[in-house]
């Protein structure tokens, strides 16, 4: 009987894709938005939360961490905190920011507060891989437009005192 010879078939395997962190980031503008696996994108308000600050959920909470805790609790990102129930992901990360900002914390700690950043939508990173985004500021963008037409209708009445130079 001959031996039995075995046969190495190559299997294809997708690249990147199976990692949440590789290609580049999701972009809300991008063309090609109308996938059916493609999760909607939500808009945060860009006034912030406006709802009450609930406790902080840690033991031994210290003055710092109150402070960070309630100026964390305005930003717009807080909306989408409290749908989720995620008071003690951000307590998490307010102790643990507080911690890697002293002189002697590791390299390791600093590392984790970037990750704890990320996933709770703090960084541009994070917002965009749980695909959040801020609502447009139409106030602020009228204001500007306004301010460019002023400025430029300045320079074109000082360029007809002195001639047009």
């Amino acid at each position: 009987m001959l031996p039995r010879v075995m046969r190495l078939e190559m299997v294809s395997v997708p690249s990147g894709g199976a990692r949440s962190r590789s290609g580049p980031a999701p972009d809300p503008n991008a063309l090609r938005r109308d996938r059916k696996d493609d999760a909607a994108w939500i808009t945060l308000p860009s006034e912030g939360y406006a709802g009450a600050v609930p406790d902080f959920p840690l033991d031994g909470m210290t003055v710092a961490e109150g402070e960070l805790w309630g100026k964390l609790w305005r930003k717009p990102q807080a909306v989408m905190w409290a749908k989720l129930g995620l008071e003690f992901e951000v307590g998490a990360y307010v102790r643990a920011f507080l911690e890697s900002v002293e002189p002697e914390a590791s390299a390791g700690l600093k590392t984790a507060v970037l990750r704890m950043a990320a996933e709770i939508g703090l960084s541009l990173p994070g917002m965009h891989q749980l695909r959040w985004k801020f609502a447009a500021d139409e106030l602020a963008d009228r204001r500007a437009a306004v301010s460019v037409s002023a400025a430029s209708s300045v320079r074109s009445r000082l360029g007809a005192v002195s001639g047009g130079r």
